[in-house]
């Protein structure tokens, strides 16, 4: 038979234990997801263009941006061709956030950048924005071979993160990259910018190719199933479709 003292000192055991697992599972409820250990970001940047220059910003940006791009790396650049007008899209890679405050600081004493092409840029300009987004830890960035059209899908889900929304979202994803008829370029999950907000990159060959295969994949049972799930979770969507510019890294 268990002596009173030692069976009071196994019952604050078993009563520090149930603390310590309830403190447990209350951290995994309020978890956001995945830890994020990549400390690689990207950066992207929007400008509403004042509609009477759209074309003279194009043309003085694919004979000057080279100016900008000598700094950092360009993933890709746009202009918004459905669903926005008179904008353009762009996005940067940076390795960590020093790396992306040293470049500022360099662009802002690079005399051709300022004058050769930012200071009529901006006169051209109406508004601009930037987020910062990280990949998601089950995607790697894909750069497709051939040219081609791009659609940006911006998903606004409700609050909580990843920990709730990520794996059914997930599952909403790969459906579609099952059917084959459209090319995952990349997903990234917002850090600095409306959070619980996802933007998705595809790339299909044509405007046509992609509305067709929309139609199929709304027949596939499988779409259907993984996207009824996912949307439980989500306020809102939009979808962009990208021209890329002639200097586009992603073409």
């Amino acid at each position: 038979m268990m002596s009173p003292l030692r069976l009071v000192l196994t019952r604050g055991k078993v009563s520090a234990w149930r603390e310590l697992s309830a403190c447990a599972q209350a951290k995994a409820t309020f978890a956001t997801g995945p830890r994020q250990t990549d400390t690689t970001f990207y950066e992207f940047r929007t400008y509403t263009i004042k509609p009477s220059n759209m074309s003279e910003f194009m043309k003085h940006t694919n004979e000057n941006f080279h100016f900008r791009t000598i700094h950092s790396e360009l993933i890709g650049y746009f202009t918004m061709e459905l669903g926005a007008l008179n904008k353009v899209f762009s996005i940067w890679k940076y390795g960590n956030f020093a790396e992306r405050t040293a470049i500022r600081a360099k662009l802002a004493q690079d005399k051709d950048f300022m004058e050769k092409y930012l200071a009529k840029a901006l006169t051209m300009i109406d508004n601009q924005d930037s987020e910062i987004a990280y990949l998601v830890p089950w995607c790697k960035l894909d750069k497709p071979e051939k040219t081609g059209v791009y659609e940006l899908v911006t998903f606004q889900f409700k609050p909580g993160g990843p920990a709730v929304w990520g794996d059914a979202f997930r599952a909403a994803i790969s459906t579609h990259v099952h059917t084959g008829y459209t090319k995952l370029v990349g997903v990234f999950n917002t850090e600095y910018g409306l959070l619980n907000q996802v933007h998705v990159l595809w790339w299909n060959e044509s405007p046509d190719n992609r509305a067709a295969g929309r139609h199929f994949a709304h027949e596939d049972g499988r779409v259907v199933a993984a996207v009824r799930e996912s949307v439980r979770f989500l306020d809102s969507q939009k979808n962009v479709l990208l021209l890329p510019a002639a200097f586009s890294p992603l073409k």
